[in-house]
């Protein structure tokens, strides 16, 4: 398959459009021509993923998180970007990111389906029907540290961190994968009674339980490592003649 028409299957799943303003998507390294029969996917363009892809003589490397984001003045092998590029031009490999287009068209919903959550509702919509962040309901209502394991057992993750009452009973919870300080405030107003995210820090975290609100930190991989499995499983279900292989979960730090 030449890479154009993997990159039209890819945008079929998140259009561009979709992505933030500020993000940096799509065709990032590469050429539209190259031919490509193998894939590699992974959250992050590390150079242990970039490694994994060349071991793997992947043509086209795809990743959540964009390795480009800001506007590069020249590439070399003294920083770690420039490094990572230059490995990916030698090894003659294509590199795409699926980033907040893939959120909003997919990775929310995902999560909530995880979570087994019902009743929807779009956290912060970016138009009529797409957005950042599901709201919903939990199969039955639990406590906050029935919760807690609850979410380490769906998403793989060995811990949590919890900003709240964990005797608290719930059962509205918002999830959002990803870093999620940005939106508390919108779910503070969507009456969910818990949100699931990651990347929040000591005062956001003690303000918004001043506020009435527990939050469960699972950790920025923590929830959006499930963007590994659904492209594993999409392509594998709908692509024969593309050999795809994946990056193992493993989260990039450990609590000692």
């Amino acid at each position: 398959m030449k890479c154009n028409q993997l990159i039209e299957f890819l945008e079929q799943i998140a259009p561009l459009s979709m992505a933030e303003a500020w993000d940096n998507v799509g065709l990032l390294v590469g050429t539209r021509t190259r031919e490509i029969k193998r894939v590699y996917i992974a959250l992050d363009a590390t150079d242990e993923v970039i490694e994994a892809a060349i071991s793997n003589q992947a043509d086209l490397l795809l990743t959540h998180h964009p390795l480009i984001f800001n506007p590069i003045k020249s590439m070399t092998g003294d920083d770690f970007i420039g490094r990572r590029i230059i490995k990916l031009i030698k090894a003659d490999m294509i590199y795409y990111a699926m980033h907040t287009n893939f959120d909003v068209s997919v990775m929310a919903d995902l999560a909530a389906e995880y979570l087994k959550l019902t009743n929807l509702e779009i956290l912060e919509k970016t138009d009529e029907t797409h957005g950042i962040g599901k709201v919903g309901c939990l199969p039955n209502e639990m406590t906050v540290n029935d919760l807690c394991q609850y979410v380490k057992e769906v998403f793989t993750i060995e811990s949590v961190k919890v900003f709240g009452d964990c005797n608290a009973k719930i059962k509205r919870v918002a999830v959002l994968p990803g870093s999620g300080k940005s939106y508390i405030q919108n779910t503070i107003q969507s009456q969910a009674d818990v949100m699931i995210t990651g990347d929040i820090g000591h005062h956001e975290g003690i303000d918004a339980v001043a506020q009435g609100l527990i939050i469960i930190d699972a950790g920025h991989y923590g929830i959006e490592h499930i963007f590994v499995k659904y492209m594993q499983d999409y392509f594998n279900s709908r692509i024969d003649e593309i050999e795809v292989f994946a990056e193992e979960i493993s989260s990039p730090f450990r609590i000692l």
